[in-house]
């Protein structure tokens, strides 16, 4: 399996000797599951104990039903042992913040370890409710340094100046692709233009038009893409709102 680095992977790396939970938030489709996956694999290379659950999952989710139900899978597997325990997609869970909190104010022997979607009210809903209790790391889509180091095999890392020099024509190459997908890793590895867009407009139609429209209970999606991609165009630009109400057929209140 090809992996990306990460530039936050060590931070996250070190917190995991912490007794606090560690928290990894963010967008969709930026790699986290992917981060926390590794993690675990050197854990257990180390010796260490885990569990990996995804509450995608119906069957890890309905570990979680109850504070109870869950402390009681977790010391039938490792008894009062140190082990770490890796939950991805915590914010399925309802009352997320207030569950997990109970559980470390008990003060159990288990590291968490968890990842939550960046949507917008995750802050109300997660790590609010745990503060004093979690160290908060946000995890993104690759910055230009990560994509170059990974394009390149890592043969620059540290020396990019260097590579632009002498590579200048690449670089410049490099650059225009990043500045035109992006940096979700799923982007990134795609290997033709077609795959890449196909990709790009799978993460603006989950993202976009589910998460956000949902949230802010939009009715008609169509006109709200229309309004999105008229926006992107702009990029920049002064916005000019009574013409976008004409092009758009949307009134200027909405």
């Amino acid at each position: 399996m090809t992996y990306i680095k990460r530039i936050i992977y060590n931070a996250i790396k070190e917190h995991a000797k912490s007794k606090e939970i560690t928290l990894i938030v963010g967008p969709r489709q930026v790699g986290k599951t992917t981060l926390i996956k590794r993690l675990e694999q050197e854990l257990k290379k180390g010796g260490e104990e885990t569990v990996f659950l995804n509450l995608d999952i119906e069957t890890d989710y309905q570990l979680l039903e109850t504070q109870e139900k869950f402390l009681s899978f977790l010391k039938l597997r490792f008894g009062n042992k140190r082990a770490y325990v890796f939950i991805d997609e915590f914010q399925r869970k309802q009352e997320a913040g207030r569950f997990l909190k109970g559980i470390y104010d008990m003060g159990v022997p288990y590291k968490f370890i968890v990842t939550g979607s960046g949507s917008i009210d995750i802050k109300s809903k997660v790590y609010e409710t745990l503060a004093g209790r979690k160290q908060l790391f946000i995890l993104m889509p690759l910055t230009f340094l990560e994509y170059l180091d990974f394009k390149t095999n890592y043969e620059f890392v540290g020396r990019h100046c260097e590579f632009e020099n002498l590579f200048s024509e690449r670089f410049n190459l490099l650059l225009q692709e990043y500045l035109m997908f992006g940096g979700y890793p799923r982007i990134v590895l795609a290997q033709t233009l077609k795959e890449k867009s196909t990709l790009l407009y799978e993460i603006f139609n989950s993202y976009l038009l589910k998460d956000v429209t949902h949230l802010l209970g939009v009715e008609k999606t169509h006109k709200y893409q229309k309004l999105v991609e008229a926006l992107s165009v702009l990029d920049g630009k002064l916005v000019n709102i009574s013409q976008l109400s004409k092009d758009l057929g949307i009134a200027i209140p909405t």
